[in-house]
């Protein structure tokens, strides 16, 4: 029998009610990672993004399922070069979106597609967010794991480093910009276990442990001075992909993100025995509500609840659910995800 998923207008109405307003908090507003902010310049979104190929439109270097005719996900925005050397060679500073810690940094680009990167991780509204920083030329001498950065702090230089086959062309060179929530603190097991053949050379810096958002909707927002602009409702506001039930109760993720966690009455009385979660289509874990047994009708330890079909043929590149027949059912990668999440 398949659980009968809570209107999702409601669910989301229980969501936004817990948020502290925007007001309520000191804003630390996100900077553009270099200076080109021609992102504000409304018609010239060439003149920002980096996009594939000369004939490629600008929105192949945004963010979302922008890639191979909307088949692929791109998870962060690249940014185009403003200064170049006499070589032709990006030389624009990359510099510290908010002020943060540096957590890991690589300086070895054969070992990832990001190439040079560096992740930084900041809270704001008392939320742990990651600002990563890819295809770096150069990391900023003396920046260590554990320094503490403000915002605007030159970290790195732009670049085109990267470990694929086809080069970054200096026409293209770019930073690669992401703001992440972070997974799980067990990725490095979770991987090992779920691909025992492959090498992972970065630990929970690795990408996969990283979920992103859409930088340019952030950056606009806060443009935007007809509303204050609130992380916590903008990662609450995200548009539902789907619903899944999960039957594990004490995973990383619930401690991390607490405020994604909605309350639930009859939960709180009878104990805690699965989660219902919300994912937007990157697979974001961006609300969460416990359930009690008495509310679950599955012996499974995942379960999809509903999908938004509107949503999954907007943005299908990650490719978490898929229709066969007249029922959906997660995927494998919707299945690991979960597994990842959960782990």
């Amino acid at each position: 029998m398949i659980f009968p998923a809570v209107d999702r207008a409601i669910f989301s109405a229980v969501a936004l009610s817990l948020g502290f307003g925007a007001n309520l908090f000191a804003q630390q507003p996100f900077q553009f990672p270099t200076a080109n902010h021609a992102l504000y310049e409304i018609g010239h979104e060439l003149k920002f993004f980096a996009p594939t190929a000369p004939d490629k439109p600008w929105t192949t270097g945004s963010f979302g399922c922008v890639r191979t005719d909307g088949r692929q996900m791109h998870e962060g925005i690249d940014i185009r070069c403003l200064q170049r050397g006499r070589h032709g060679e990006p030389t624009d500073p990359v510099m510290a979106t908010a002020d943060g810690t540096v957590v890991y940094f690589s300086t070895r680009p054969a070992l990832s597609n990001y190439g040079k990167y560096v992740v930084i991780r900041h809270i704001i509204e008392g939320i742990e967010i990651y600002s990563l920083y890819a295809h770096l030329s150069e990391i900023q001498p003396g920046l260590a794991v554990g320094k503490q950065v403000r915002a605007g702090e030159v970290i790195a230089t732009m670049g085109r480093t990267s470990n694929i086959s086809e080069t970054i062309t200096k026409e293209r060179a770019h930073v690669h910009f992401e703001l992440n929530l972070f997974v799980n603190e067990g990725f490095a097991g979770w991987y090992k276990q779920t691909f025992p053949k492959q090498r992972n050379d970065h630990g929970i810096w690795n990408g996969q442990n990283l979920n992103g958002f859409d930088a340019r909707e952030i950056l606009l927002a806060e443009h935007n001075p007809a509303a204050k602009f609130s992380l916590l409702n903008f990662i609450r506001g995200q548009t539902e992909l789907c619903r899944v039930l999960v039957r594990s109760t004490n995973f990383h993720y619930l401690k991390r993100y607490p405020m994604l966690v909605l309350p639930n009455s009859i939960a709180q009385k009878e104990g805690v025995a699965g989660y219902e979660i919300a994912l937007n289509y990157n697979g974001v874990a961006f609300a969460l509500m416990p359930r009690a047994d008495s509310e679950i009708h599955s012996q499974g330890r995942f379960q999809l609840l509903s999908v938004n079909e509107d949503e999954e043929k907007a943005n299908p590149c990650r490719h978490l659910v898929v229709r066969r027949g007249s029922r959906w059912q997660l995927t494998d990668s919707g299945i690991r995800e979960l597994e990842l999440l959960t782990y």
